[in-house]
């Protein structure tokens, strides 16, 4: 859904977009999403990236694959939009695509304007905050289509539903 209302007009409606996939602090990103959706009357857009398939030395091998991925997509979205549902009272977006995470981020957010904020949970590993965030905080969302950049919301990976219900 694509709108031509102004970022800083009310009548926007305000679209949380969370990426998932199997790290444990995802479940964090859409609880938090869900919640600041709940309160403020808006709505969560679930994005799963699927990696391309790399096997192409023959074209049906990686056409089964493109297709398990996106099965395995569709089977996690629906079991997230469920939660996202029950916690924030709407059903959200789900989208599929195929591609590195960060560039797909970046295209969701040029095609859909009304996308407002890109809720993230940090890793819980001592390694850093994760590949994502390390990726967007180093080059940012580059949008150079005119369309206004997007913030950025870092949850702390380890926080609990009850702290996040303290905050939201």
């Amino acid at each position: 859904m694509t709108t031509d209302v102004p970022y800083d007009s009310p009548e926007r409606l305000r679209k949380f977009l969370v990426l998932v996939d199997d790290s444990p602090e995802c479940e964090v990103a859409i609880y938090y999403a869900s919640r600041r959706a709940q309160h403020t009357g808006g709505l969560v857009t679930l994005l799963y990236v699927v990696p391309p398939a790399e096997f192409q030395h023959w074209a049906g091998v990686g056409d089964v694959m493109r297709d398990e991925g996106r099965e395995q997509a569709q089977d996690v979205l629906l079991d997230v939009a469920k939660e996202v549902r029950d916690v924030s009272g709407h059903m959200p977006e789900l989208v599929i695509r195929e591609g590195k995470p960060r560039e797909e981020i970046q295209e969701l957010i040029i095609e859909d304007r009304d996308i407002s904020i890109v809720v993230l949970a940090t890793s819980t590993d001592k390694n850093g905050p994760g590949p994502i965030i390390s990726a967007i905080a180093s080059g940012g969302f580059r949008t150079d289509m005119g369309v206004s950049p997007v913030p950025l919301t870092i949850v702390p990976g380890n926080l609990s539903r009850e702290q996040i219900n303290a905050i939201t």
